[in-house]
């Protein structure tokens, strides 16, 4: 059996707001984005856990944790179905971390019940997402961002913020896209975090100012 697991996170408090949580980090990416700071797991060949030692971990924590976040790398380039089923049987609600590419896999596990939350990364926009990205998806990430819009589940819409790859006039585009697919959830910023990455940038000395964007959304920045 492949150890598709990078790593397991036992225990955190703020990946999935208001849930008690473990996270799991799938190895793998079908994206390679320019501020990625989780290289080390897209790029590796092999993690460290099977799904088998996953499912022995999360026995031990029922009754102890809430919810298991699904994370990577990507973690829809895996077969999610009989993982979430696995993982809903144990009695855990289950988040999904996901750049969108994978808008049949999300189809099916939204409508089966199988996930609670979402976060839906936002890479750029339409014009600069394969240079951001290195990869041809942002139309399945549109098709993800409408499954979602069109569902009744809980989720967000986020993007990671590097003031040289994005300015104020394409997070005004990116808000006009939500908005036109009917997202009126707030759209979270994330700022930058200058570790090693595969483009190896380091922080930005463009200030970026908030006073040009769109009320379009409701725009909150995190970290």
């Amino acid at each position: 059996m492949k150890k598709i697991i990078y790593s397991i996170t036992p225990f955190t408090t703020i990946d999935y707001k208001d849930h008690l949580s473990c996270i799991v980090w799938f190895i793998h990416c079908n994206m390679q984005c320019q501020y990625c700071y989780n290289c080390n797991i897209v790029s590796a060949k092999s993690g460290q856990y099977m799904l088998e030692d996953l499912y022995s971990f999360l026995k031990k924590r029922v009754g102890l944790l809430d919810a298991v976040v699904l994370s990577g790398g990507e973690a829809t380039i895996h077969n999610l179905l009989p993982i979430c089923k696995e993982i809903k049987e144990f009695g855990f609600k289950i988040k999904l971390d996901t750049n969108g590419s994978n808008p049949k896999l999300l189809e099916t596990l939204l409508k089966r019940n199988l996930l609670d939350f979402v976060s839906l990364d936002f890479k750029g926009t339409k014009e600069k997402f394969k240079d951001i990205t290195k990869s041809s998806l942002y139309e399945r990430f549109i098709s993800s961002l409408k499954l979602l819009t069109n569902s009744s589940i809980n989720y967000e819409v986020r993007t990671t913020l590097h003031r040289d790859l994005l300015d104020e006039k394409d997070i005004n585009k990116m808000q006009k896209v939500l908005s036109e697919n009917g997202y009126k959830k707030t759209f979270y910023i994330q700022n930058f975090l200058e570790e090693e990455n595969f483009a190896n940038l380091e922080q930005s000395s463009t200030k970026f100012d908030c006073s040009k964007l769109d009320k379009t959304l409701d725009i909150s920045f995190r970290n």
